[in-house]
């Protein structure tokens, strides 16, 4: 635990890690008040798509917890950026929320649903069997098919959830097309996470509630692996994994010194 609150910088996940839905979890505005008086540099690094990082900040808000915009960086923008890294300009069909469409806007690319470059999924309220049909016919006709995360499922206020993996996988089985994940463990998200903070791997630790995401992409970039029991993993699960954390805690209030 000591080698953990020596870290200089800290990248948590955020569902089941900081809230459920609307709720904030145990030990979170203690932790979060910690990381602050302790001068560490921290940023919430979420898979979701919905929301951005202004958004993510107003509901923290209203949850009684004050952090900066700049502290949070989601999966729309990483998708967002990387495509615009490979085809500046170009136009997609999107399934997801407005976090989703506003990034892909904000970096140059324009929405199109008639003869797309790519076809983009997200987690969404609004997915249906039409919009399914439009990506499966955008990809066979050769638009490259992206998904923000490879989350299966997701925890909510009521329960665990389908998330983008679950969404993008009929339309994969349709086309017979692997789709791109760019959310993590992708080393893209994690690389960008790490010079947001502008701190080395070695000296940084990877707090979150999944193992198939969190950890892994804690350990294949070089952070701390660190697994709460907040979320959607249960220390029975844990035993299903070819890999471990290097601590497992109950949340992330385990962590300020008393």
């Amino acid at each position: 635990m000591e080698s953990l609150r020596a870290k200089k910088g800290f990248i948590c996940d955020m569902d089941g890690v900081i809230y459920h839905g609307n709720r904030l979890l145990p030990g979170v505005k203690e932790f979060v008040s910690w990381l602050q008086s302790e001068g560490k540099q921290f940023l919430f690094l979420t898979n979701s798509s919905a929301r951005s990082p202004k958004e993510l900040q107003q509901k923290l808000a209203r949850m009684g917890l004050d952090v900066d915009e700049h502290h949070f960086y989601t999966s729309a923008l990483a998708t967002a950026n990387f495509i615009r890294s490979q085809a500046p300009g170009c136009s997609a069909y999107v399934i997801g929320e407005p976090g989703l469409t506003n990034a892909l806007y904000e970096a140059g690319i324009t929405l199109n649903d008639v003869d797309p470059d790519y076809v983009i999924i997200g987690e969404t309220n609004n997915y249906n069997y039409d919009n399914i049909c439009r990506a499966v016919s955008h990809v066979r006709a050769g638009a490259k098919l992206i998904g923000t995360n490879t989350d299966l499922t997701g925890p909510s206020e009521h329960g665990i959830i389908p998330a983008c993996r679950a969404l993008i996988s009929p339309i994969e089985l349709a086309t017979g097309k692997t789709a791109y994940f760019v959310g993590k463990p992708n080393p893209l998200m994690m690389r960008t996470g790490l010079s947001l903070l502008g701190v080395h791997s070695g000296e940084a630790a990877m707090i979150g509630d999944r193992m198939d995401t969190d950890i892994i992409a804690g350990i294949e970039s070089g952070l701390d692996p660190i697994l709460v029991l907040s979320g959607v993993t249960s220390r029975e699960e844990i035993k299903l994994f070819p890999y471990r954390p290097r601590l497992i805690l109950d949340g992330v209030g385990n962590i300020p010194t008393k």
